[in-house]
Formats: C-alpha cells, structure tokens, sequence
C-alpha cells in the first residue's frame, strides 16, 4: 500500500473532491488520507458476484452496490469501500446520485454490508483492518448486519449488531448461513465458499 501526501481534516472536505481528483483503482482513506490498496484477489471477486446474484433475488438492482464509499468512525476521517453493499431505501433516497457513490456519515446506515477477507496472519494490516478495524467502525456506524468471508480460513461469519458491538456466529461446510435481515435464504456456508474455487 502507498499513500498520497493530502491529509484531509474533514469528511466533508473529502467528499467534496470531483472524482477526477481521486486516485484510480482501489483505495480507502483512513485517518485523513487516501491509502491506495492492492488490486483485488480474483476469487473474492467472484465470491462477491455470486452474493450479488442471489441478493438480487431479494431487493432490488438498485439497493445492491458494488464500489459505493461509506464514511465510518474513527480517530480521525476515514471511509471503507464494502466489497458489497445491501442498501435500505432511506439510505438510497439520501444518497445524491449526480455526485460519486457515497454514504455520507449523516445518512441512514445500509442493512448489509460484505466483506471479502484479503490473505494476511493475524498481526498483518490485512488481517487487522478486516478482522478488527471494520467490525468496530461498521458497528459505530449502527450497521446492524455484517459478513465477514474468509476463504484461506474457509469461514463465513454474520455479525449482528447488538447494542454497540457484534454478536458473530461461525459457519462452515455444510452449515446453513443464519441471517436476520435476509431469513428466506437458503445458502450454506460452503456454496458461498466454492463459488471462488478453480474448478
């Protein structure tokens, strides 16, 4: 990861920036500045193609985003880009569709967000913005769903929202995958898994 030198005090003075003066490709801004991260693992992408499909199945195109910026808390001002968005229709309806996606930090919070867990050991910024960086700004941010897939370590986990923090269930192989905001899914643990393996 490289970083760019602007140091941003606000979230608002973010959010103001034309696109045209943000970095191409993949970055977040944590702590005031833009971190450009890594190109996508291939695998997580596909995983998160085959969640779109079946999400689909249950909202609308237009409450599923891919690449939409969420302002979370933090020390100082940073933003997370989900792997994979579930909006409710208030967040959508506050969203301003003629400028870059964003959820601003006074807009509704989305009912779901997903992420795709990047390869890392414990102790490694992979690990440590996934594994406990995100699920502390996601709740601070009153997100009251969040799953957290992990394909080295072959587990799906839900977390939900109670109180200020997440209660998180393991799911693995075969076991079906408890979600409240979605009940009607039908989905192991294992079919999300496998949908990024070379066949």
């Amino acid at each position: 990861m490289t970083q760019a030198k602007s140091r941003f005090r606000t979230f608002e003075e973010y959010a103001a920036l034309d696109p045209s003066e943000l970095p191409e490709g993949n970055y977040e801004l944590v702590d005031g500045v833009i971190v450009e991260m890594g190109a996508e693992n291939d695998q997580n992408l596909e995983i998160v193609s085959f969640l779109f499909s079946v999400f689909l199945q249950f909202v609308p195109y237009n409450l599923l985003r891919r690449g939409t910026e969420i302002a979370v808390p933090s020390r100082l001002v940073t933003s997370r880009f989900p792997d994979l968005t579930v909006l409710a229709e208030e967040t959508r309806a506050a969203m301003k569709r003629d400028r870059r996606s964003l959820i601003e930090s006074n807009m509704p919070a989305p009912r779901l967000i997903v992420e795709v867990v990047s390869p890392g050991e414990p102790g490694s910024d992979n690990y440590d913005r996934d594994y406990i960086e995100k699920p502390k700004e996601y709740a601070q941010r009153g997100i009251s769903e969040f799953w957290l897939i992990d394909p080295a370590r072959s587990v799906v986990w839900v977390l939900k929202l109670e109180g200020s923090s997440y209660k998180a269930a393991e799911f693995r192989g075969s076991d079906r995958i408890e979600s409240e905001q979605f009940q009607q899914l039908n989905l192991t643990a294992q079919e999300i898994l496998a949908a990024g393996e070379v066949v």
